[in-house]
């Protein structure tokens, strides 16, 4: 069994294991107990009753959080001609197309979103085995492949996040930092699981929502009561 640090003991003081906390007091507790020297990221996990092995069980989508993440988004655009300049100009951090690959295959890989034009799916396709395991690879149904090059960029950088349903069945996500307001941290975890519920798939049975935490970078986790989760 893990032996957890006395500063790591020092900050599960007060939480009980075994209580179902409602999300505005989960809120309070995690922003106090976000101690580190740094803006700790505040982050959800949720355990659904799925099975993404099955393809009618796939829990996957985006989700724009009202009160942005708080985190840097590094985006890489893969277009040509005068999409390029589109992309610049809305604020892609890198632009290119089969230079961009080449930078890519060589392990270059500096972005957080990569986005790109449906006509350079055929140079992006040949990354497939580099950017999927990445969760990198542009998909027309996350808005990441289009010509609206403006639109997608300014959404990846302005608190838009992709989810999905791990192995298990549990989806993470980061939904602000420890400097955010009470209001805004139940704001955007509200805007989440309620994307969560949105897309839950046709072939779930039973139980949809059945966990869920609450924790900081380098805090514990806090079990939620999931039935007050969605306002």
């Amino acid at each position: 069994m893990a032996r957890h640090g006395k500063r790591f003991r020092n900050v599960c003081e007060g939480i009980d294991p075994g209580k179902l906390y409602e999300l505005a007091e989960a809120v309070r507790m995690v922003k106090a107990k976000a101690a580190a020297k740094f803006d700790e990221t505040i982050e959800l996990a949720l355990n659904l009753g799925v099975d993404p092995r099955h393809a009618d069980q796939m829990v996957r989508g985006v989700v724009a959080l009202p009160n942005g993440t708080g985190k840097t988004v590094r985006v890489a655009v893969f277009a040509k001609g005068a999409k390029v300049q589109e992309a610049e100009e809305a604020g892609a951090d890198l632009v290119g197309a089969e230079d961009l690959a080449q930078r890519v295959q060589e392990g270059d890989i500096g972005f957080d979103r990569c986005i790109a034009t449906p006509d350079m799916m055929a140079v992006v396709g040949k990354l497939g085995k580099i950017l999927g395991p990445r969760g990198l690879m542009p998909n027309p149904k996350l808005g990441t492949v289009t010509n609206d090059l403006a639109a997608a960029v300014k959404d990846a950088k302005g608190g838009q996040i992709q989810f999905r349903a791990e192995k298990a069945g549990i989806v993470h996500a980061g939904v602000g930092k420890a400097s955010f307001s009470e209001d805004a941290l139940i704001e955007n975890v509200r805007a989440f699981v309620g994307a969560i519920n949105s897309a839950r798939p046709s072939g779930v049975k039973g139980t949809y929502l059945q966990r869920a935490a609450l924790s900081s970078t380098m805090g514990p986790g806090i079990r939620l009561n999931v039935a007050g989760l969605s306002g």
